[in-house]
């Protein structure tokens, strides 16, 4: 059983590692489920400081294998050598390259430029290369589509607050669905849970990790688990700039 989480933000990336690894304990100790396998939908937050202090310094691991796409809160100008330097503890998922996990074949395609505007970095945009490299895969290749960020015109709501932003999805991602017409799509940026189905393809939308995760099984079988694990008080400039809207709230207090 494969278990998919989405992050927070990057301000509480070291609790998050520990979060990953107490939602997998509740999947398996409360739950009573096997988890051969863990999926991070971005937002990772693959920074330098947060992952030498992690792995290297406090020498902590996950309990199982994770694979991680990107978000649009990762190191970007580094990106492939920090990934590289860390291959050990985790597998990343490049943009627009297939993989098979646990007896099923994903495509990865991480980043996205719809939330927090004004500090998007350049290397989060997916651009029009990468869907069109998409584009150039048999659909016959892909049954699952893992993105940060959710295809656009499938309802998902915009945080309250953030509606000036627009719709919500990336563009071109109504093309990657009716090529591949996947049985699932998976992302998160969104920090809700979400369900869509069009008669083809399902959506889910994953919340914030210390609210819970999914669990994917066999015959393409689909759970989200609400689980929520304490978080602490937001830093003060991070209330600030919630205050302001320029960010999203993330934690379970706002």
């Amino acid at each position: 059983m494969t278990c998919v989480f989405k992050k927070n933000d990057v301000q509480s990336v070291k609790l998050l590692y520990d979060i990953v690894n107490k939602q997998i304990e509740h999947a398996e100790n409360v739950l009573g489920h096997s988890i051969s396998s863990v999926i991070h939908l971005g937002d990772f937050g693959i920074y330098k400081t947060n992952l030498h202090e992690y792995f290297r310094k406090r020498k902590c691991a996950f309990s199982r294998k994770l694979y991680v796409i990107d978000g649009n809160h990762e190191y970007f100008s580094i990106l492939e050598s920090i990934v590289a330097k860390y291959r050990n503890c985790f597998i990343y998922l490049p943009r627009c390259t297939i993989h098979a996990i646990d007896g099923y074949a994903f495509l990865a395609l991480g980043g996205t430029a719809y939330m927090d505007a004004m500090i998007t970095q350049r290397g989060a945009v997916i651009t029009d290369a990468q869907i069109d490299k998409c584009l150039t895969i048999s659909p016959d290749q892909v049954q699952i589509i893992l993105t940060h960020d959710c295809p656009v015109g499938i309802g998902v709501p915009n945080t309250q607050g953030l509606d000036f932003f627009g719709a919500t999805g990336f563009p071109r991602s109504d093309e990657l669905a009716a090529h591949f017409r996947p049985r699932l799509w998976l992302f998160g940026h969104h920090h809700k849970f979400f369900v869509h189905r069009d008669g083809t393809t399902e959506y889910y939308g994953l919340c914030g990790a210390w609210q819970g995760y999914g669990l994917l099984d066999a015959d393409f079988r689909f759970t989200m688990v609400e689980h929520e694990i304490p978080w602490p008080p937001a830093p003060l400039m991070e209330r600030i700039l919630m205050k302001l809207r320029l960010i999203r709230p993330d934690s379970p207090q706002y």
